[in-house]
């Protein structure tokens, strides 16, 4: 038996998309199936959105939301050797193989406008977290921007490389290795002066 429309809200139909999303990219949220994937009528929809592109503007949202809220908590570590080992080592970490990735999925529908307004915040933020940490290690702006995109770079195509990889390397020998390779050898001083270009 369905559950009562009113136990469900609107933000539990933006992470359903959001799952859709993972799955099978804007083409895979319909009401009809999200309806019966969380065990409700269609009414409990209209309760909270007039439309399917309502629900897709909330799911970006919650999606842009959920990535801000996490670099948040990697930009309150003021160590940035520390919060970049933290950073790559937990997003490494994270990836799965065969596990579906939002991110990734929403690549797919790049020449959709709000996509790409919403993949363009995201990916900025991150960069700027990166090079921002990459800044306060000691290394120009430049060289801070070029390592900041090498290493997101690296990040995402470790998150294509699980979508069809079941056997990849174990998470955390990636992200022992991911540490490794991305943590510049310089002393971390929160106060050094940085170098000018």
């Amino acid at each position: 038996m369905p559950h009562e429309s009113t136990r469900l809200s609107a933000r539990d139909w933006a992470r359903a998309a959001l799952t859709a999303i993972a799955d099978g990219g804007l083409a895979a949220v319909a009401v009809e199936p999200l309806a019966r994937t969380l065990g409700v009528t269609k009414g409990s929809f209209y309760a909270h959105y007039r439309n399917r592109d309502e629900l897709i503007a909330a799911a970006l949202a919650e999606w842009r939301t959920h990535c801000e809220d996490g670099l948040a908590d990697f930009a309150a570590i003021t160590d940035p050797a520390r919060r970049l080992r933290e950073l790559l080592t937990t997003v490494v970490r994270s990836v799965r193989p065969l596990v579906p990735s939002v991110h990734l999925s929403l690549l797919g529908d790049r020449n959709d406008p709000r996509v790409a307004e919403a993949v363009g915040h995201v990916d900025q933020a991150r960069l700027d977290l990166l090079a921002t940490t990459y800044r306060e290690l000691g290394l120009p702006s430049a060289r801070a921007a070029a390592r900041a995109r090498v290493a997101y770079a690296a990040i995402l195509g470790l998150s294509h490389l699980a979508q069809t990889d079941p056997d990849a390397p174990r998470s955390t020998v990636l992200a022992n290795e991911a540490a490794t390779v991305f943590l510049p050898p310089v002393r971390a001083s929160r106060h050094a002066s940085v170098p000018k270009e």
